[in-house]
């Protein structure tokens, strides 16, 4: 009623229409009033009159109403079940939307329940792990204090004692007669050799090496991990030891390496790194030749000392912890020339490795009779096993010797290189 075309058009609701004759009127054509809607062309797909057939609709297929509406009806009724169907299909999804709300709704109110509970479990673990922590600690500054004010008390009574010798001493030589300082010469004497006789440790043998550790795991307290341990450890570098196949030998070009090992005083294992370790490689014979070595920190207590020297020769080898030589160290190191790589063939026998050429020699010293300059088995030279042609090495993974063996030295023999 708002609209001006529609503002003087008769209105009523669309369930009251079954009853209201009004609704059963038949309908004319808008283009031609007079004539009513009883045709439908199929080509434009809407209802038309007789004079519509006539005049804008010629050549367009057409035919009653009546005859088609049960066809477009069908297929007006299909789409309308299809998109029932769709309906039915949308208000399942939202009946599913809703009750996903409704569990992620109390599925998250459930997990922030069990995260209050575990905050308020981890934060009573961290609060008993610092409270075992702090007793830790002072259980640990009582020791060592009790410790110093012993070694103090120790100290204190041979200073007392030291004092009162020396001032009885000193009177006696100032105040008393020759024959006084003869007669008790030999107390005071006595008395003075007992004092300078006992050992004393100038180190107070007790340190500050207190250090707490967040990284370190703690083990599990009320079922949870927790962090941080006190360590008191002190790396000692008189108990750190050196380990490792080639300690004192090298080879030249070769990469070669050894593991320290550091101990604290009491010469326990220490279980954690960070130390500084500091390594110096120095050729005896050349100045100005020098091994650059690489130390690696293994986290635990270790470090590995690699090197590849370039030089042969005898180097020093200094290892310091803390500015302090460790145990074994300095020592002296020889690097050996590269390893020599054999040049012949490892055989049982010239004779099998040349297929029976009777020229074919071989550096271990071994002939065959019949005019065989080279070795056979069982013959004499040959050294009973495989070996190398070049050197006679029966080892097959050693060095190569360049020549035979110092037994056979005395011969001159044409050393297979290749057969």
């Amino acid at each position: 009623r708002r609209q001006k075309k529609t503002a003087s058009h008769a209105l009523m609701e669309l369930e009251n229409t079954k009853d209201c004759s009004q609704a059963r009127k038949p309908l004319f054509c808008p283009s031609h009033p007079t004539e009513r809607l009883r045709l439908f062309c199929e080509q434009c797909d809407q209802p038309v009159c007789r004079d519509c057939v006539v005049d804008r609709h010629r050549q367009h297929p057409y035919d009653f109403t009546g005859n088609v509406i049960h066809r477009h009806g069908d297929a007006l009724r299909e789409l309308l079940k299809s998109t029932q169907q769709r309906m039915g299909i949308l208000e399942g999804v939202l009946s599913q939307i809703d009750d996903m709300g409704s569990a992620v709704h109390g599925r998250a109110e459930a997990v922030a329940t069990e995260i209050y509970l575990f905050a308020s479990g981890y934060v009573k673990a961290i609060e008993e792990h610092r409270d075992r922590l702090l007793k830790q600690l002072e259980d640990l500054k009582v020791q060592k204090e009790n410790l110093l004010h012993l070694r103090k008390a120790q100290l204190q009574q041979l200073l007392l004692d030291m004092r009162t010798g020396v001032e009885f001493t000193e009177r006696l030589l100032t105040s008393g007669s020759d024959l006084e300082i003869l007669i008790t010469k030999g107390v005071v004497a006595s008395r003075l050799t007992k004092l300078n006789s006992v050992a004393y440790n100038t180190d107070p043998s007790v340190d500050d090496g207190i250090l707490f550790s967040p990284q370190e795991r703690a083990g599990q307290c009320c079922g949870y991990e927790v962090f941080g341990a006190i360590l008191n450890k002190v790396v000692d570098p008189a108990r750190c030891t050196l380990h490792g196949e080639d300690l004192h030998s090298a080879r030249q070009n070769q990469l070669t390496g050894f593991t320290l090992i550091c101990s604290d005083t009491m010469g326990e294992r220490m279980r954690r790194g960070g130390e500084a370790v500091q390594v110096t490689i120095t050729h005896k014979d050349k100045r100005d030749c020098a091994v650059k070595p690489t130390v690696c920190d293994n986290g635990d207590g270790t470090y590995h000392i690699s090197y590849n020297p370039e030089e042969p020769g005898l180097y020093a080898v200094c290892i310091y912890v803390k500015g302090q030589h460790v145990q074994g160290s300095p020592f002296t190191l020889m690097v050996k020339n590269k390893f020599r790589e054999h040049q012949g063939v490892f055989h049982c026998c010239t004779f099998c490795s040349s297929g029976g050429q009777k020229a074919a020699r071989c550096a271990c010293g071994g002939t065959m009779p019949g005019g065989y300059q080279g070795c056979g088995h069982g013959h004499k030279g040959h050294p009973g096993c495989p070996h190398w042609s070049c050197c006679g090495q029966v080892k097959e993974s050693s060095e190569c010797s360049g020549g035979p063996p110092t037994d056979n030295s005395q011969r001159s023999l044409l050393r297979t290189v290749a057969l």
